[in-house]
């Protein structure tokens, strides 16, 4: 399974792009949190996003049971229309012992791929059921990143909660879901939250509250993004995070 094939095949899934601009107007009877984070994100006239590459750093916990915090180097590629991503890490295990993992969600189907120096799998979870709703919730999750992906004219829906929350809901093929977005007093994004999304606990894979927080937004190529973030589960135990990064370099190709 050849990082590079993937990548291809994600592009391939691609359409027409739904449109070339964000147009302000669009966001005129959204919730008002969700118009709001919109004004401070993005100005009008901006470019949409086609796709997106990302680097990344931090640290990842192997397991929620016991901390095994290691740390993390990673390459992601995302495309917006069909929402997919590809990301291709290596985690340090043990100095000079790299785990490789890809974790895709590709043409609406999900996939998790661990190796230790990419030639001994440690497991390989692919398909179009529970695998491929996670990562399509990660895709949406993430798209603070390349916010107008978040526009409703790009597919998502919003719906009100209160002052400072709202849901959105994107559906891709059979998946449909949706996340709540909570905004800080600034007016961005501030968390992402899934009541249920699949992790391993105690060796087995089960649903789990989920989150991600982001922190730390930069204006760049005209859009206000965050560059650190979290990513934890709600456990039996208490809550469990197992991802913290930080992004070094994106760089973005805009809908023609």
């Amino acid at each position: 399974m050849a990082a590079r094939s993937l990548v291809e095949r994600l592009d391939a899934s691609q359409g027409v792009a739904r449109s070339a601009r964000y147009d302000a107007a669009e966001i005129a009877d959204l919730p008002v949190p969700v118009r709001r984070y919109f004004q401070l994100a993005l100005t009008d006239g901006q470019a949409v996003v086609r796709s997106a590459d990302l680097a990344a750093t931090g640290t990842f916990n192997l397991s929620l049971d016991t901390a095994q915090w290691k740390p993390f180097t990673a390459q992601q590629h995302v495309t917006s229309d069909r929402p997919g991503f590809f990301w291709d890490a290596t985690i340090m295990m043990f100095p000079g012992v790299p785990i490789l993992v890809y974790d895709a969600y590709i043409a609406g189907e999900g996939l998790l791929h661990p190796s230790i120096f990419g030639l001994f799998a440690l497991g390989d979870l692919r398909g179009t059921g529970d695998i491929a709703r996670g990562e399509l919730m990660r895709f949406l999750a993430e798209a603070v990143w390349y916010p107008t992906a978040l526009l409703p004219s790009q597919g998502v829906t919003w719906t009100a909660v209160d002052d400072a929350s709202a849901q959105a809901t994107l559906t891709d093929g059979p998946i449909s879901l949706t996340l709540l977005f909570r905004f800080g007093a600034e007016g961005l994004i501030a968390s992402i939250h899934a009541d249920a999304r699949g992790g391993t606990l105690g060796g087995n894979i089960v649903t789990m509250p989920w989150e991600c927080r982001m922190s730390n937004y930069q204006r760049t190529e005209g859009m206000c993004v965050p560059f650190t973030g979290e990513a934890a589960y709600t456990t039996p135990d208490g809550d469990k995070p197992y991802f913290r990064g930080t992004i070094t370099q994106i760089a973005y190709q805009f809908a023609p």
